[in-house]
């Protein structure tokens, strides 16, 4: 596959904010993925995404490429295709059961993204949230496509907006966070070599709160600014204390100044619950211990990270661990 492709790809869509700009997202990649058969592309989208299904392009004709690396420490996929219709159908998530999130950044082409009932049309520099699970379609003209997708877990992301982000919509080029977004990504994937490693937990925490200004826009019409502040101020709350490990929703709520029900609803609105948003700022936090740890390469005790981070059960941690960020706390870092 050559450059010419992106090229004209982008020229097919002079609507786009990106085609009028100093146009910082045709260079995100420094150099392209290897073309593959079809096959092997479909198992190679299989491994890394979920299952999908393909249709409109006869295997002889396929082309395509894709890529699996890491964009300061989150998954990232760099896939093009000549496929027209890509699902991901109920069945599909039902089976492999992946729990992420994932941004999609369109680099060449345009596609068009069908989720909870909601149609946009990505061209080159826009960006779609897409939840992976749901059900999902994209179409695509019979040319070749390009596209980066970043995954986050789906609680992780959750439990740092403080509410499920709007999916099954699309952001334009032009504005100030997708232009940032865009702008940090690049830098990722061009590589600022080992040194600006430790910057990693750093710019993940960037990312989402990037994420966050084009997609935390949840329709919870109940919900008053007065709630909404109040809510704040219980995650603020727990973002302080997290490290104390008597720490409870019964806790909080009496910090808060309010009743433990009244607590329960302000989290069940958004989709989360103390506990588990408690829990999650500790694991954030464990995370970003241990990739130091592995960074500096230490030999800091595990079950110090543990009680640092608000466990006082190395064994509880240890599994919750596993749980969310799918390996153990010793192999965390060390990719």
């Amino acid at each position: 596959m050559n450059t010419k492709v992106d090229h004209d790809s982008e020229q097919e869509a002079p609507d786009s904010a990106a085609a009028t700009m100093s146009n910082p997202f045709g260079a995100v990649h420094a150099a392209e993925p290897k073309a593959m058969e079809y096959e092997a592309w479909r198992a190679q989208l299989r491994s890394v995404c979920g299952r999908y299904s393909l249709e409109g392009v006869e295997p002889k004709n396929f082309v395509g490429s894709i890529r699996h690396s890491s964009v300061w420490g989150c998954a990232a996929v760099d896939a093009s295709c000549n496929v027209h219709r890509v699902e991901r159908t109920n069945r599909d998530v039902r089976l492999d059961g992946m729990e992420y999130y994932y941004a999609l950044l369109q680099l060449g082409g345009r596609t068009t993204i069908i989720q909870n009932d909601r149609v946009s049309e990505l061209g080159v520099g826009d960006v779609a949230l897409v939840d992976a699970t749901r059900p999902v379609t994209h179409i695509s003209e019979n040319r070749l496509v390009r596209s980066l997708s970043l995954h986050f877990p789906r609680q992780s992301l959750i439990s740092h907006l403080g509410c499920e982000p709007e999916t099954g919509v699309s952001k334009r080029g032009q504005t100030p966070a997708n232009r940032l977004l865009f702008h940090l990504i690049q830098d990722g994937v061009n590589g600022w070599g080992p040194a600006c490693a430790s910057a990693e937990p750093y710019m993940q925490l960037a990312i989402y709160d990037l994420l966050g200004a084009l997609f935390a826009t949840p329709d919870l019409p109940a919900v008053s600014s007065h709630a909404d502040k109040l809510f704040k101020h219980i995650c603020s709350i727990i973002k302080e204390r997290f490290a104390d490990p008597d720490l409870n929703p019964s806790q909080v709520a009496t910090e808060a100044g309010i009743s433990l029900r009244y607590l329960q609803k302000l989290f069940t609105v958004r989709n989360s619950s103390c506990t588990h948003f408690i829990l999650s700022v500790r694991l954030d936090h464990a995370g970003r211990l241990l990739h130091r740890r592995a960074l500096l390469n230490t030999r800091q005790p595990i079950s110090q990270i543990a009680y640092a981070s608000g466990f006082n059960d190395p064994t509880h941690f240890a599994r919750q661990f596993r749980r969310r960020f799918g390996h153990p706390p010793g192999a965390h870092g060390k990719d």
